[in-house]
């Protein structure tokens, strides 16, 4: 099983949210989800000052086998953008909870965290998907 980290929220298509001291949103994939996709070679964020709408796709990850959308997990608009990725898209891989994010956002409607999964739920679907 995946790491699953308990301090995360997560979404059915596999992004992950925490929650910072300011308010804003760090996003990234899980490591289930970057497990799937293989070595990464490029990854395309949203630009910062974006508008996201919650479960429309706002970013690529692209690894050798494929590439897949990311989806918003939360509606707001992108504050910062990791730009370590466009020159070291492996972080991701190699550290996908940590130097591997892919953005921040300030949300629009903090009660949408609560449509996300908690750590236990995120587990459970992992293994429903089997």
């Amino acid at each position: 099983m995946s790491n699953v980290p308990s301090d995360l929220k997560y979404a059915k298509s596999h992004e992950w949210v925490r929650q910072e001291s300011d308010g804003s949103l760090t996003v990234g994939i899980s490591e289930h989800a970057q497990e799937l996709l293989g070595d990464l070679v490029f990854v395309e964020t949203p630009e910062a000052g974006a508008t996201l709408e919650a479960g429309n796709a706002c970013a690529v990850v692209e690894s050798v086998k494929a590439a897949s959308d990311v989806y918003a997990p939360v509606s707001g608009e992108v504050t910062a953008v990791n730009e370590q990725l466009g020159d070291s898209p492996e972080l991701v891989n190699s550290d996908p909870y940590g130097e591997g994010w892919l953005f921040r956002v300030k949300p629009a409607d903090s009660g949408e965290l609560s449509g996300l999964m908690d750590a236990e739920a995120y587990k459970a679907h992992l293994e429903a998907e089997g």
